[in-house]
């Protein structure tokens, strides 16, 4: 069993409970916040490795494109947000 699939059911479990609460604003705290980013991001990268995998990228290719996934969510998190999300792992 892979780590995503072992973690799957806990992400869905806080995605059914976010769905049965939708009217409420979460209140996430930084760490809550930086940890929902984490785990996005770590899924947003591995739905790109499948893609890479498939189209048979080359190295250099992979590691632009990890690197402008990570700049387009840091980018994305400042432009809504106002937080750099280098600094909340500070």
């Amino acid at each position: 069993m892979t780590l995503g699939e072992k973690i799957s059911p806990i992400l869905s479990e806080i995605e059914d409970t976010l769905l049965g609460n939708y009217e409420a604003k979460p209140g996430f705290n930084d760490e809550g916040f930086r940890a929902s980013i984490f785990i996005f991001q770590s899924a947003i990268l591995d739905k790109m490795w499948e893609l890479q995998e498939k189209e048979d990228i080359q190295i250099e290719t992979r590691a632009d494109m990890a690197t402008k996934c990570g700049e387009a969510i840091r980018s994305l998190v400042k432009t809504f947000t106002d937080i750099d999300t280098h600094n909340l792992y500070k």
